[in-house]
């Protein structure tokens, strides 16, 4: 029997590398620390302190793709985001934000913003309810990446509003929703158990 010795360039491998990353049989080295989708949900919480280290790009970028993937009425995805990672922007920041003094450890932050005029029918409410969406799946992709996050809110406080846009520039039509660190968690949070049976209904109320 005849055996024939098959010889493998460095292209042919780095190729067919590359084709088994694309059809999902193994997994990037970095992708390996994901957790499946039923564990990040459970185990989301809201992370207030953080060590100062940096958040990749890398990272900062999957976070913001997880955003736009959210749903939205009619698709009309009116949200926009502005990613920080300057150190001197997120503690301008922090000044007037009294529940997101965290900003001034976060390595990073994400703020969800959104616009009437870009959502279905002109709708104020929609538009919020979209970027809500959008920011949920933030904090999902932010707990999936194994950092921490919160969700301090801008929006529906003039005061809190009126900072974000000045720090940030923002034009007086959009409405920053939130602003959400993100960095490195410095303790262990801990999920709550918010399952609770009697606020279930099956059938009918």
């Amino acid at each position: 029997m005849k055996y024939e010795v098959l010889k493998f360039t460095r292209e042919s491998c780095i190729s067919f590398l590359q084709s088994l990353l694309a059809s999902g049989l193994i997994f990037a080295k970095e992708d390996t620390k994901m957790k499946d989708t039923f564990s990040v949900i459970h185990e989301r919480k809201s992370v207030r302190n953080f060590t100062g280290d940096p958040v990749s790009k890398a990272d900062l970028d999957k976070i913001v793709r997880a955003g736009m993937a959210a749903p939205s009425a009619v698709n009309m995805q009116p949200w926009s985001f502005i990613m920080i990672t300057e150190r001197k922007v997120l503690d301008e920041l922090a000044v007037g934000l009294p529940y997101a003094q965290m900003l001034t450890e976060a390595g990073a932050a994400v703020v969800v913003c959104t616009e009437a005029e870009r959502s279905y029918e002109k709708s104020k409410y929609l538009a919020i309810i979209d970027a809500s969406l959008a920011g949920q799946n933030i904090l999902l992709a932010i707990e999936a990446l194994g950092l921490g996050g919160v969700w301090t809110a801008a929006y529906p406080y003039a005061d809190r509003m009126q900072h974000v846009r000045a720090v940030l520039c923002i034009p007086q039509v959009v409405i920053p929703l939130n602003v959400i660190p993100i960095g490195v968690p410095s303790g262990k949070d801990k999920p709550k158990d918010k399952y609770k049976k009697e606020k279930i209904h099956w059938g009918r109320w």
